[in-house]
C-alpha cells in the first residue's frame, strides 16, 4: 500500500534520496545490551533491501530494511569551529 504521494507508509526510507543527511534507528539482534543504535550521515544508496549510510566515525554502514525502526531527514552538520 502507497499513500498519496507514492511512498510507502510501512518504509518511508525508500522514498529518502541519496545525499540527504539521515539518521537511522536500527534494531540490533536479541541479546545485545541495548535493542538499537542509531546511524546517522550522508546517505549514499536506497534500495528495496535497505540503505547504506556514510558515517564521519564508521566508515560506511548498510543497514538491512527489516532492522530499521524509524529513520528521518535532518539538517546538514554544522561547521566545525576552527581550533583557537
Amino acid at each position: 500500500m502507497t499513500t498519496d504521494d507514492g511512498t510507502d507508509p510501512a518504509a518511508p526510507w525508500r522514498a529518502w534520496r541519496p545525499g540527504q543527511r539521515v539518521v537511522v534507528r536500527r534494531r540490533l539482534p536479541a541479546g545485545e545490551p541495548q535493542p538499537y543504535t542509531d546511524v546517522l550521515g550522508e546517505l549514499l544508496a536506497v534500495d528495496d533491501a535497505g540503505v547504506t549510510v556514510r558515517t564521519r566515525r564508521g566508515g560506511d554502514v548498510r543497514v538491512p530494511g527489516d532492522q530499521i525502526a524509524i529513520g528521518k531527514l535532518v539538517p546538514p552538520a554544522p561547521q566545525r569551529r576552527p581550533r583557537r
